[in-house]
């Protein structure tokens, strides 16, 4: 009997390619989406079973039947124009705990993206799961409250994973070009040059997104029972680069392309592409983490992708796709602006939710 997976934020950019992974190795997936990006792809997803629900309209009954819960739902990027972060974050953290009360009452396993953007000034040594966090933004903030929520009603009947995210990059049905080697290999294909927003020296660790595809369906078929939230960093310890040697690695597999620091010379970038967490062309965001845990813990999983065969996968998709400029600057692709387009127009409220 396939596991029946139920995906709540499957229209996005990681739940639209785990979607159609799982679904290609024989798991049973239904979905369920606010809609903010349905409309969003690059490429048509497989298709897929839909709830007409989203995270916060969910009930209980609508989970009978499932033997997983992944909960993607969540605002990917820090808050836009005037509204507060907990605007933003705290209904995150209610629904997020909400549906995970649910899953514990039914004894549903509960999987839960956290991220590794939670360490946030990391110093020289490599960070593991018990090292110190420092979130940086409202988003990383979130993710700790939402791991604190999950490990405070863990008990014997229930224990749910957390896993960590280092950055992730690669193709999917629904794109984003918001992610750094996403946005610097779509600009080498587009623009045959890569412009940095900063001076590249910010450390990060990077994650192809067939590996976090695979660390979900292997907490999927994981029969963990401890009693207390699994905390795992997702990722692989040599995918520790700085953004420059990340764009240097893609300016050495596109052939022609040129590299180049926003503020020297006359370089001048889309707003759609501009960090707005980079400052005087420094990013403070600099970390490096131990991804030791997940591969001694976590049965049948590991990495296959470094990310320099990762980069020359993407290239190749999107050489493949026909990635056009056009395409790279659409505002579907760019979660924060895509929202704000929402939220300016009048499409949806100050709480997020459509208007009617």
């Amino acid at each position: 009997m396939n596991k029946r997976i139920l995906i709540i934020g499957n229209q996005g950019y990681l739940g639209s390619r785990m979607t159609d992974y799982l679904q290609e190795r024989g798991y049973d997936c239904t979905g369920a989406d606010m809609g903010f990006f349905a409309e969003g792809v690059i490429y048509d997803p497989l298709p897929v079973k839909m709830l007409d629900k989203e995270a916060r309209t969910l009930e209980e009954n609508d989970f009978n039947g499932f033997d997983v819960v992944i909960q993607l739902a969540g605002i990917s990027n820090d808050p836009f124009g005037n509204l507060r972060p907990e605007l933003i974050y705290d209904p995150t953290r209610e629904y997020a705990l909400r549906i995970a009360k649910i899953c514990k009452k039914l004894g549903i396993r509960f999987i839960f993206p956290s991220s590794c953007s939670v360490y946030g000034l990391g110093g020289d040594g490599l960070l593991d799961e018990n090292g110190p966090i420092s979130p940086q933004t409202g988003y990383s903030l979130n993710k700790i409250q939402i791991e604190q929520d999950l490990a405070e009603i863990s008990d014997s009947n229930f224990s749910p994973i957390a896993l960590r995210l280092a950055t992730v990059f690669g193709f999917s049905p629904r794109i984003r070009f918001d992610l750094v080697i996403n946005m610097l290999c779509g600009m080498a294909v587009t623009e045959n040059k890569i412009i940095l927003n900063s001076n590249g020296e910010a450390w990060r660790p990077h994650l192809y997104i067939d590996d976090v595809c695979e660390a979900f369906r292997c907490s999927i078929d994981w029969e963990y029972n401890e009693g207390k939230l699994m905390i795992l960093n997702v990722g692989r310890d040599d995918n520790n680069l700085r953004i420059i040697d990340v764009a240097q690695l893609i300016q050495q597999a596109e052939s022609g392309c040129k590299l180049s620091f926003l503020g020297q010379g006359d370089e001048t970038v889309d707003d759609l592409v501009k960090d707005r967490k980079i400052n005087d062309g420094v990013d403070k965001r600099n970390y490096q983490v131990s991804f030791e845990k997940i591969h001694r813990e976590l049965p049948g999983f590991a990495t296959k992708w470094k990310v320099q065969d990762g980069i020359i996968q993407l290239l190749k998709d999107f050489h493949k796709s026909g990635l056009s400029k056009f395409d790279f600057k659409k505002r579907e692709f760019y979660r924060l602006q895509h929202i704000e387009y929402l939220y300016n127009q009048n499409f949806i409220s100050d709480t997020l939710n459509w208007n009617k």
